[in-house]
């Protein structure tokens, strides 16, 4: 796995990965917790809206309320997230063109529960205009693709590596000097510690998994001060070592993010 890769990966995350919303609210809607619009609207945030190709029966990109449609008329009970970087698939299923739209994007949906058949979405994101006046197009593209058992990991399973995780890289973190980086590093650092959870979770899905997506935000943010990806005066040498440092957290990261968006398919685990 290389530095970069694994450094942008997290800057996709923290924006909460749109594959990541379209599982925890499409598994909402699919388990009759929220009408389509709603869970629509909370999918597209201020995006403009989603258009999805590839939909059995379509010939052409339809919306995605309809493609959610087609889904559960097809037998899909649910779905989930895959976070792959080159090096760590992380449950990615084939076929190969799938799999390299996946680790290309950073992300995506795959659905379970559908008798014989799985499908694989992957979004493309694109953006135009100011960083204060953007305009966001997001395209998706649904692929078949092998039906195979999701691996995990589960909600409780994911917050127990994560913590370790942590717990172990703090060290090297103070080794290294993260906190001397600054205001911004010693806010990221402290930001671990908050009990707190603000972050608003889809019905069906058990608190747990809001205080996960939370922990695994502030850590992408120490990830990317120590990456120097927030602009700070840190050396080659020294984001080499950071990020040598960071990996398993890195790694851990992603891991709890799949479980806490797919966690309402796991309400007896969580």
């Amino acid at each position: 796995m290389s530095t970069r890769v694994s450094t942008l990966t997290l800057v996709r995350m923290h924006a909460e990965p749109r594959s990541g919303l379209l599982v925890a609210w499409g598994n909402a809607l699919l388990a009759g917790h929220v009408p389509p619009d709603d869970a629509v609207t909370e999918i597209v945030g201020t995006d403009e809206p989603h258009r999805v190709s590839g939909v059995p029966g379509e010939s052409g990109p339809v919306g995605l309320s309809l493609a959610l449609g087609r889904l559960r008329a097809s037998g899909v009970r649910g779905l989930r997230l895959a976070l792959p970087v080159a090096g760590d698939p992380l449950a990615l299923p084939g076929p190969p063109a799938f799999n390299d739209l996946a680790l290309d994007a950073g992300e995506a949906a795959i659905t379970v529960g559908a008798p014989g058949v799985a499908y694989g979405l992957v979004p493309s994101v694109t953006r135009h205009g100011t960083a204060d006046d953007a305009t966001v197009r997001v395209a998706w593209t649904m692929f078949e693709v092998a039906d195979r058992p999701a691996p995990g990991p589960f909600l409780a399973e994911a917050e127990r590596e994560l913590a370790e995780a942590m717990r172990d890289t703090i060290e090297d973190l103070t080794r290294l000097d993260v906190a001397g980086g600054g205001p911004a590093a010693q806010r990221a650092l402290a930001g671990l510690y908050r009990k707190d959870s603000d972050t608003r979770i889809a019905p069906g899905h058990p608190g747990r998994a809001g205080r996960v997506l939370d922990q695994a935000r502030r850590i992408h943010t120490v990830v990317r001060v120590a990456s120097g990806e927030d602009g700070g005066a840190v050396s080659a040498a020294e984001i080499s070592a950071r990020l040598l440092a960071l990996a398993p957290l890195e790694r851990a990261c992603r891991r709890a993010m799949v479980a806490a968006y797919g966690a309402a398919l796991e309400p007896d685990r969580a």
